[in-house]
């Protein structure tokens, strides 16, 4: 399948590139998305959680009133869950939420999300650009000329472009990685999928081990 090559003013440059059908025109496998993503939103929990529970409050150990007459509930601990300041009962502890999955069906998944991307016109191919030095209003106007201002945005560059992704970081809407970094979830996560010219070569070469 053939795409249209533009430049960073959005016009067409009268050149295309080939897309690999084994990697952007397959049918979605939505159940090898569905793991793909539940492991990335998985890993970004750091599983730091913790609250003190009964022994490890720092309190006195002795009974606190007598044990009859009181007309109360029995009590032998400030540290008890009913006080306030005591332990919390079953509270979350640190927990370790990494998954493992299959690195065939991860690359299936990747392989599924771009052929989404293209098949709801969702995909630019643009010619390798780059910035004599950061600036945001640049790195806007581009955005601008390709008509995805307005839209959430992922950017995949062939080779790291630090000027590029300098250029992005103030723009919330928009991302910028390499074709290395290119997961499942960001490609579905952005509106518009742009892949410079150069990152076409990588992701088909990533893919179709």
């Amino acid at each position: 399948m053939k795409v249209a090559v533009l430049d960073i003013k959005g016009k067409d440059t009268g050149r295309k590139v080939e897309l690999s059908k084994d990697v952007f025109g397959i049918e979605p496998n939505e159940h090898a998305i569905y793991l793909d993503v539940k492991q990335y939103l998985a890993h970004q929990r750091q599983g730091t959680h913790k609250s003190k529970e009964r022994a490890e409050i720092a309190g006195s150990t002795r009974k606190i009133k007598k044990q009859k007459g009181t007309g109360t509930a029995r009590a032998g601990s400030i540290k008890s869950p009913v006080f306030r300041g005591g332990g919390r009962i079953f509270g979350p502890r640190p927990k370790d939420y990494t998954q493992k999955l299959n690195k065939n069906v991860k690359r299936l998944a990747r392989k599924s999300a771009l052929s989404l991307k293209s098949k709801d016109k969702a995909l630019l191919v643009v010619e390798d650009f780059n910035f004599e030095a950061p600036k945001t209003k640049d790195f806007a106007n581009v955005l601008k000329s390709l008509g995805i201002e307005n839209k959430k945005s992922l950017i995949v560059l062939g080779d790291s472009n630090n000027n590029l992704y300098l250029s992005s970081r103030n723009l919330r809407g928009s991302e910028v990685v390499k074709n290395s970094e290119l997961s499942t979830y960001k490609i579905l996560n952005a509106k518009s999928l742009v892949l410079l010219e150069s990152a076409v070569e990588g992701i088909e070469s990533n893919l179709s081990k």
